[in-house]
């Protein structure tokens, strides 16, 4: 026994910008978080709750507790979708505090051998287009000598790989010629009169999973009056990093992001990902510490836009056509770093409601996470399973034909799931970038048109 009272560990988290206590102290534990918290909608335990891991920081820094596989897995079970920082009267920055305490645990605690092994290849080469392509070909010859849907027939992935292992395989969509190449121009006019100058940052994954977004975006953009530049040596936002703690990767990739731009003088930068677009926003934080950077990475943060919030307050100047001859049902997918990160709700809706013939509707429970949330799919599969049949099961209420996402993470997880609630159907409901959807009604094309020309989206 101590009976002066004094911890009985020393505190866990080091002085270089653990989770805020002050901030800490904010939570009055009212418990509004509760009801919108995915995981512990999954799990059911306190500990699994922002409140819970609010409380476990606290005890952390005060020496009560300390890193440990049980504290960690707490910690880990967090999606980061924000929606308790929508839903918190009391205004705790649990973003700030979830981010600062998955560094500390990067920086603290040795996790086990083979979960180290896979984060270490997650951040070796999802974050690299390069290297990723250069994994992604074996891939594609697995899909076109039809390996994979046997595989798949057959659960062979489940039976034989880990369980991360599967989950990522369970992911992987369909792949195009266009995944292994960039496009080629550094400069592509606007049509017409030139109205805005604009960067596009073309993402590490997206890039290759659903190159036809960023064909789709940059279709929109100049047909809108936009000049858009592309940074030949752009890479990877930094945001699968920052996410997961990896602190020096996130600052490194996000200075390469910073200089790949540098030298153009534009109006925008603008992104088409909601949970890459959550990360630029934050640069100005992320780099506070770097005497060279800080300045240049706020100045670069204020410059982001989301491609939907930019349209919307530049306003179409190109006229648009219908989808189909009879109305057509979309339900749009609130992705949570555009609903809860970035404070983006209407205006998405707002372009997709000026498609003529257009039925929009909401799901319930809409603000509710996928399970998709970075690579949550891959280290927490069982809770992102959970999280992936519950959206859409409501989405699938909507009876929408369609449904629109603003983010690959989401896409590919809802895309996987719309097929195993309906495994016997070839034809479960398309899910659509809103630029697709844009583009798709400057071209006139109509709705058939636009799937038979996506082949990553026929089943």
């Amino acid at each position: 026994m101590n009976p002066f009272g004094a911890p009985p560990h020393p505190p866990s988290f080091d002085t270089d910008h653990p989770p805020d206590p002050k901030q800490a102290e904010v939570c009055v534990h009212c418990g509004f978080c509760l009801s919108t918290c995915p995981s512990y909608r999954v799990i059911g335990k306190e500990t699994d709750s922002p409140r819970g891991r609010i409380y476990l920081m606290q005890e952390i820094n005060a020496g009560r507790a300390k890193l440990s596989p049980e504290t960690v897995q707490h910690f880990d079970t967090c999606l980061g979708c924000l929606a308790c920082v929508t839903t918190c009267p009391s205004g705790v920055a649990y973003d700030q505090l979830i981010a600062a305490t998955r560094v500390q645990i990067e920086r603290h605690y040795s996790r086990p051998l083979p979960e180290r092994w896979l984060r270490q290849f997650i951040f070796a080469v999802f974050p690299y287009p390069q290297r990723l392509r250069m994994l992604l070909r074996p891939l594609w010859l697995y899909q076109k000598m039809g390996l994979q849907r046997w595989v798949r027939d057959t659960k062979l992935t489940e039976k034989l790989l880990p369980r991360p292992l599967a989950a990522m395989e369970s992911m992987l969509p369909p792949l195009s010629a266009s995944a292994f190449r960039d496009p080629e121009p550094e400069i592509i006019p606007a049509q017409g009169d030139r109205r805005y100058r604009v960067g596009l940052i073309l993402g590490c994954v997206q890039r290759l999973f659903l190159p036809e977004v960023n064909a789709a975006t940059l279709r929109v953009l100049t047909a809108n009056g936009c000049e858009v530049v592309l940074p030949p040596d752009q890479g990877c936002c930094a945001a699968l990093s920052h996410h997961q703690g990896q602190e020096l990767q996130t600052q490194m990739l996000a200075k390469q992001m910073i200089d790949s731009f540098s030298k153009y003088r534009l109006d925008a930068v603008l992104i088409n990902a909601s949970g890459c677009g959550h990360t630029l926003k934050e640069y100005g934080h992320l780099l506070q510490d770097d005497p060279e950077y800080c300045d240049r990475a706020a100045d670069f943060a204020a410059s982001v836009q989301d491609v939907q919030e930019f349209l919307a307050a530049t306003e179409l100047i190109t006229p648009l056509f219908p989808l189909q001859a009879t109305p057509l049902i979309i339900a749009y997918q609130d992705a949570c770093h555009m609903l809860h990160g970035q404070q983006i709700a209407q205006q998405p809706r707002q372009l997709l409601r000026q498609i003529p013939g257009i039925e929009l509707r909401d799901p319930i429970d809409a603000s509710l996470c996928c399970g998709s949330a970075g690579i949550y799919n891959i280290l927490q599969p069982d809770v992102a399973e959970e999280l992936g049949r519950q959206k859409v099961y409501h989405l699938k209420q909507t009876r929408a034909q369609v449904i629109a996402s603003a983010n690959v993470g989401c896409t590919l997880q809802l895309r996987k799931h719309l097929q195993e609630a309906d495994p016997t159907s070839m034809d479960p409901p398309p899910v659509l970038h809103p630029m697709q959807l844009l583009d798709a009604a400057i071209r006139q094309i109509d709705l058939s048109t636009l799937l038979a020309g996506y082949p990553q989206i026929k089943r």
